[in-house]
């Protein structure tokens, strides 16, 4: 296998070996490189910055994907036409002929192409070609009558009568673009057309056939009117044939009063739309449908328009459930024929316009003319042929550096393919973004990479150019994020468009975010403990007032009672509680530490600190270190052959946060703040001064205070007389 023995200089990046791409040689023996070791098997066309006709010249099978056969067949082009690849590393437009390789049959023929096209661009001594050269020699030859691509505009077209059947096949089938971007017609248009003329005439012939048109030029009005009213007529004579079978059925089948109760509160019109629904007449046994039949107004119209079409014409005038049968098959033959229409294409040229189309030799004429222009597509295919080099030459190497390796992943200054602008949100710029199609299905993938994505919706006002970005957060706090909120996208180019976030897959962002995390929850708990306390005493409260009200409303007037001494004491006890807590919390800490020295106190709360936010932190160091960009590319489109993953430090550079300017001068007086609850900070200064004095300073220095309550009580010497037993007797 070609390039077997090549010696790859190998790079790590991201958790993977990737190789790097330093020489043509290199480029040259990509064939000999184990597919494996690529970075990505494959690549979309669409949403990712780059070159679209180079893209689209890669992608051989034109299944809107480039891979990497396509790739290598691309680098095999380029061998046998170049003296050496090593010119694609420069990546410019410009190919100097010296590079061409006229050694080989294609790179001499290709050779002679280029200097062909300088010579008709009047620079036959040129020693290179450009991008902009091959483009106007493409121009000028497109804007030639013929210009191999097969395809006539009608300018192209010399007779004016020919020129009208080019615009007439355009506006009735529809044209295709030539290679100078004119709508014109090709043989398949033109095949097609002509086809759609003879079924048109085969279709209108079979109109002449007996019966089909039993009015003669009337017959397409009568049968207009007979499909307007062919619903209502049948449910009439169907409710008529009810009733002549039983005659209890002309209640329930006829208008009820309760139809008409209904319309007492509408606003009528003489459209009558509101009775479209009830029947077309009353029903009667052996009902008909003639002059004096009473018609429900919204249909009036129609059965008149019926009885001046159809019933005048035929000699019927009174319509009976027979008559109307009779109608019905009379027309069938026109609907049957009219339900096989051919040609509808055409449908809008007139009989004689057909009829010469038919008849005379366009077709034949159009098929000699786009010959005639096919006959110079090999001088196209030199042109085209001319432009693949270039386009290879400018491009080819960006597209591996972004396929061999994913070098250009990891530096925040260098813009890889898929990376499609900078997303500005809450005080944050997230500099990798990528272009997605539909933020469900690409989330649904994207949420293994373990990264913080913020879906947006982009648009630019007044232009009508919308889509989605997906963008990795990896730095900050993800707390301030919601779905909502908008910010500022600026694309490759510079142009500014408005975002939206429409959705949020969320991770871990930062160690910063995880170490305040557990005293956030903490405090989150509190305040809601706190909160139904609070809301269950107002719940209280006004409950008991209401009761109060209630029954002073219902007794005779009292004086107002005077707070109660167990209801006082209540009230002092709920504060007296929460002052208790507090101080004996503190108290608690003080006491820990009083037989301590300074410095491991600190040492302590240090530890406790740690021993709440330590767990946190590392497990979400973890989750950090096993963030992959690689299912993120995957959900674009791409086929990512390994992880890609990246350190914390280059997730603060692909997110970088807002900061003040060294130079910035700061005044941090706010006049606008909200004053200070003193009366807190007094609180809890009372309740430390309490707790240091009772369990630090009185115990150290006031030994005596607590003495006696903290002794065991002294044993009471029994009185003499009831203490000491009684003396013995003398004996």
């Amino acid at each position: 296998m070609a390039g077997k023995n090549h010696v790859w200089q190998i790079f790590k990046m991201g958790g993977s070996n990737q190789v790097m791409l330093k020489s043509g040689d290199d480029i040259a023996n990509l064939a000999g490189l184990d597919q494996k070791l690529w970075a990505a098997l494959s690549c979309p066309v669409t949403g990712i910055r780059f070159d679209a006709k180079t893209l689209q010249m890669l992608d051989a099978d034109h299944d809107q994907r480039v891979r990497v056969p396509e790739i290598l067949a691309a680098v095999d082009w380029m061998k046998v036409r170049l003296t050496s690849l090593d010119s694609l590393l420069i990546g410019t437009d410009k190919v100097q002929l010296s590079a061409i390789n006229g050694a080989t049959p294609e790179g001499e023929a290709l050779l002679a192409n280029v200097k062909r096209i300088l010579k008709d661009l009047g620079r036959p001594e040129a020693s290179e070609i450009t991008l902009s050269d091959l483009e106007s020699q493409k121009k000028a030859f497109a804007d030639t009558p013929f210009n191999g691509d097969g395809i006539l505009p009608p300018d192209s077209v010399s007779d004016e009568a020919l020129r009208q059947t080019v615009a007439d096949i355009i506006a009735t089938v529809g044209g295709v673009t030539d290679v100078g971007g004119k709508t014109g017609v090709d043989q398949a248009k033109v095949d097609e057309f002509f086809g759609a003329v003879k079924a048109r005439l085969a279709w209108q012939d079979a109109a002449k056939e007996a019966g089909v048109l039993p009015l003669a030029d009337g017959t397409a009005k009568a049968a207009a009117a007979v499909k307007a009213v062919e619903s209502k007529f049948d449910d009439y004579f169907a409710r008529c044939g009810l009733v002549a079978f039983d005659g209890r059925a002309q209640q329930p089948l006829d208008w009820s009063e309760g139809a008409f109760a209904a319309l007492t509160d509408k606003s009528l019109t003489t459209d009558f739309a509101l009775v479209k629904d009830l029947p077309l007449a009353r029903p009667v046994a052996g009902g008909v449908i003639d002059a004096t039949t009473a018609i429900n107004p919204y249909w009036a119209a129609a059965v008149a328009e019926f009885r001046s079409a159809v019933m005048e014409p035929m000699g019927i005038a009174s319509l009976t459930a027979a008559e109307w049968q009779r109608v019905k098959a009379t027309f069938a033959p026109y609907f049957g024929w009219q339900g096989g229409e051919s040609g509808k294409e055409v449908a809008a040229l007139d009989a004689d316009r057909l009829a010469k189309l038919a008849a005379g030799d366009d077709a034949a004429k159009l098929a000699e003319l786009i010959a005639k222009d096919a006959a110079l597509a090999p001088e196209y295919a030199k042109l085209v042929e001319v432009e693949q080099l270039i386009r290879y030459h400018a491009n080819l190497l960006e597209l591996l550096n972004n396929m061999v390796n994913m070098g250009k992943l990891y530096d925040p200054n260098a813009w890889p393919v898929f990376r499609v602008g900078t997303l500005y949100l809450d005080g944050r710029a997230c500099s990798l973004c990528f272009q997605v199609a539909d933020a469900g299905a690409h989330s649904a993938q994207a949420d293994a990479s373990k990264c913080c994505l913020v879906y947006c919706s982009i648009s630019r006002p007044g232009s009508g150019d919308a889509g989605t970005i997906c963008a990795p957060v990896t730095a900050g706090v993800a707390r301030t994020l919601y779905v909502g909120r908008n910010g500022v996208f600026y694309d490759v180019d510079g142009k500014d468009w408005e975002a939206k976030v429409v959705k949020l897959v969320d991770h871990a962002i930062s160690l910063k975010e995880a170490f305040w995390s557990p005293w956030r929850k903490i405090v989150e708990a509190l305040g809601n403990q706190i909160n139904k306390f609070l809301a269950s005493k107002q719940d209280a409260a006004v409950s008991n007032v209401t009761a109060n009200v209630n029954d002073a409303a219902a007794a005779p007037a009292a004086a107002p009672k005077k707070l109660e001494g167990a209801a006082l004491a209540s009230s002092v006890a709920v504060i007296g509680i929460a002052i208790g807590a507090i101080g004996s919390a503190i108290g608690a800490l003080l006491q820990l530490a009083s037989g301590l020295p300074w410095w491991k106190s600190l040492l302590g709360v240090a530890a406790v600190i740690l021993v709440v936010s330590l767990p946190s932190v590392a497990l979400t160091w973890f989750k950090l270190r096993s963030r992959d960009l690689a299912p993120i590319l995957n959900a674009c489109g791409w086929a990512i052959n390994h992880r890609l993953g990246f350190s914390l430090k280059l997730g603060r550079l692909f997110t970088s946060e807002a900061k003040l300017p060294e130079d910035s001068k700061r005044n941090f007086s706010d006049p606008y703040a909200d004053s200070k609850p003193w009366w807190l900070w007094l609180l809890l200064l009372l309740a430390a001064a309490a707790a240091l004095w009772y369990f630090v300073i009185c115990p150290r220095y006031c030994g005596g205070c607590n003495a006696k309550k903290d002794a065991p009580a002294e044993a009471v010497a029994p009185a003499a007389d009831a203490a000491a037993p009684a003396a013995p007797a003398a004996k």
